[in-house]
């Protein structure tokens, strides 16, 4: 019982889902949500409010201007895709507190939660990005 319950405390100080999130950033929590796909992706649509940082770019210097006492949640397209994966490990590599969103954009939007960008309103196909 008690493996049991280190595991998901564990499990829930590394992931968030949607819901959590936008009751998070809706309650004003310091939080930063990152979307760690590339610039066109993120462009075509993203996480209403979210900041783009692709994981390829994070480096000491593109994230010397973000507050590290901040929590930060990064995300990609979702399951098919691992960007959110490799910018948590990068900004963990940097000294942030990183959660990751479970689902990615795809999730968030399937719990009808706002995004932006250019695509945001049309039913098109989108490519990860990554």
């Amino acid at each position: 019982m008690e493996e049991q319950l280190n595991y998901y405390s564990h499990k829930l100080e590394f992931e968030i889902d949607s819901w959590d999130l936008y009751e998070s950033v809706s309650r004003g929590d310091k939080v930063i949500v990152i979307d760690a796909r590339s610039h066109e992706a993120y462009l075509n649509e993203h996480i209403q409010n979210a900041i783009n940082l692709p994981h390829r770019e994070m480096t000491n210097e593109t994230t010397s201007h973000l507050d590290k006492s901040m929590l930060y949640v990064t995300y990609c397209d979702g399951i098919g895709c691992n960007a959110s994966t490799k910018g948590a490990l990068n900004m963990t590599k940097l000294g942030f507190r990183v959660k990751e969103l479970i689902g990615g954009l795809e999730w968030w939007k399937r719990d009808k939660y706002p995004t932006e960008g250019i695509l945001s309103e049309l039913d098109q196909p989108k490519s990860c990005g990554c």
